[in-house]
């Protein structure tokens, strides 16, 4: 009997932190002692490991065994570390050579029969293993496989069971890797651009694995009779802006909120690792889907918590709906039936780019950075008030329903959009002028490419990342450009940070339509999107 060690890794929020799991089988009363902070799910793993081997057919140690999870002072929760502390123990008591369990690193839970179930981040667990040698190797459970191979550079073995772990150490060698499934990659994609497009290299270039339907059957052609509407949706995905769409039920807020996913680019290959590793931590990645190329779209119901926007927890700390929305789009359809404290807790997030959760056990910083979309009927009642509508709302609850929606988180609000009910002249006439989400991407796109152009050698990629210092020095419109914008400052109906949001969208207007630079005409139509008027 010795004292045998392996690697395995603890996840806080999305970053993982080595872990050194060491088991001692000496003398003393017999059973299993687990030290170094664990979680509740992580103290049970002596009865799953003790039944795993014994139905393995392995030899239960009849001696005392201590398992130690170094750092101790690091919390570890889950069910991952099953495997580190049965091949740990496996090594302590001889069935394995201790010296080739040393350096790999051990990820899955342990079924009772002995079989690898999966487990949540794999990805942010494997990209954290990645960065502690130059060739390391990582077992995880052959659910898990295909999104562990997405980091280039780690050995990946998929493990069916803890017996066939135990003959492959024994052996002293692991098997080879497996072969590579055709449709695990990512073909190649002609008709997107290369670096221009994302300001950097092209995610074509490697082959990796994508979700099997990267774009939603709907499209913007569905929606008739919205010109304004339609064209803020292009101005929302060419820059990342924010948007917000006020206007009785039935003419198309949700509809076009739904079709604002199709025309945004893939996700670049650092962007769809953030996004991937966010889902994997919070369970919501497919099995059969290892990676996430399309910006993700969290639609939250209006009774939705805190903790259920934000992130939170109790034990476990989990990432929230502007997480789950990173890289992607967060609609909040009826936006004033959310709690405002809800609603207030997005302006930190809309500002910075990420949220730091603080509880008990401590704190978790998550990225969330997401183009936000509300929609919101302008009464409670939700009746139109023209064209002998039937609403009854007083002045006064008209002002109160929309204000729960803070005069702060408005001015976080790029673009401010009113969506009238159309007749049907407007709508028959509107369908000769309606476009494909494939013609408007186009367009999109190429905005998108000018604007990486112009940001080359920055770390941002979109006009809405650029931050205020770079607005008023490198990125300054001219002077007869700003003049619109000075008035209203001077006025008061326009702040400091609005003014800022303005010359974002004006920089987005001016890519769309092939500008260098903005003109008076592009500032003042942003202006009034972010005014809420028709420009």
């Amino acid at each position: 009997m010795t004292v045998a060690r392996t690697r395995s890794v603890a996840l806080v929020g999305v970053t993982g932190s080595s872990v050194e799991v060491e088991a001692d089988v000496g003398n003393g009363l017999a059973g299993i002692h687990l030290i170094g902070l664990p979680d509740t799910a992580l103290s049970e793993a002596r009865e799953r490991v003790r039944s795993a081997m014994v139905n393995s057919h392995f030899p239960w140690p009849d001696a005392r065994i201590t398992v130690s999870l170094f750092p101790a002072s690091l919390p570890k929760r889950g069910s991952q570390f099953d495997l580190a502390i049965a091949v740990a123990i496996l090594g302590a008591a001889g069935v394995v050579p201790a010296a080739g369990i040393a350096a790999p690193f051990f990820l899955g839970e342990l079924g009772l029969d002995g079989r690898l179930r999966p487990v949540r981040g794999v990805l942010p667990a494997v990209l954290s293993a990645a960065k502690q040698d130059d060739d390391v190797t990582v077992v995880v459970p052959e659910a898990n496989a295909e999104e562990a191979s997405l980091v280039p550079g780690v050995r990946v073995v998929p493990a069916p069971d803890l017996r066939r772990l135990v003959e492959w150490l024994r052996a002293g060698d692991f098997p080879p890797s497996p072969p590579e499934h055709p449709g695990r990659f990512r073909p190649e994609r002609p008709e997107r651009p290369g670096p221009s497009e994302y300001g950097g290299p092209d995610p074509g270039e490697r082959a990796l694995p994508v979700l099997p339907a990267v774009r939603p059957h709907a499209d913007l052609s569905d929606v008739v009779g919205q010109p304004m509407a339609r064209r803020a949706l292009e101005v929302c995905a060419a820059g990342n802006h924010n948007l917000w769409m006020l206007g009785p039920p039935g003419t198309g807020k949700t509809l076009l909120a739904e079709r604002l996913p199709t025309l945004l680019p893939d996700l670049h290959l650092d962007h769809a690792l953030e996004v991937t590793a966010i889902h994997s931590v919070a369970g919501a990645l497919p099995p059969d889907s290892p990676m996430v190329f399309r910006p993700p779209f969290i639609s939250p119901h209006h009774t939705a918590t805190a903790a259920a926007i934000v992130g939170g927890g109790s034990s476990t700390v989990r990432p929230g709906a502007v997480s789950l929305a990173h890289r992607g789009i967060l609609f909040l359809d009826e936006a004033p039936e959310f709690p405002s404290h809800v609603l207030d807790s997005l302006r930190q997030p809309l500002e910075s780019g990420q949220v730091t959760v603080s509880r008990s056990i401590g704190s978790v910083t998550f990225p969330a950075r997401f183009i936000l979309v509300l929609a919101a009927n302008p009464c409670p009642c939700a009746q139109p008030r023209d064209k002998g509508g039937g609403c009854g709302c007083s002045p006064t609850t008209r002002r109160r329903y929309l204000g729960r929606l803070s005069a702060p988180l408005l001015d976080r609000i790029d673009m401010k959009v009113t969506v009238a009910r159309s007749s049907r002249r407007e709508l028959m006439a509107d369908r000769q002028f309606v476009e494909t989400s494939e013609t408007v991407a186009e367009r999109v796109l190429a905005a998108r490419s000018r604007a990486a152009e112009r940001l080359a050698g920055t770390p941002w990629r979109t006009n809405a990342e650029i931050p205020a210092a770079a607005l008023h020095s490198r990125f300054r419109p001219s002077d007869a450009a700003m003049r619109p914008m000075t008035s209203c400052l001077d006025s008061g109906s326009l702040s400091a940070r609005g003014l800022d949001r303005v010359v974002r969208v004006a920089w987005t207007l001016a890519d769309l339509a092939g500008k260098p630079r903005p003109d008076e005409n592009d500032t003042s139509a942003a202006l009034a999107l972010w005014l809420g008027l028709d420009p």
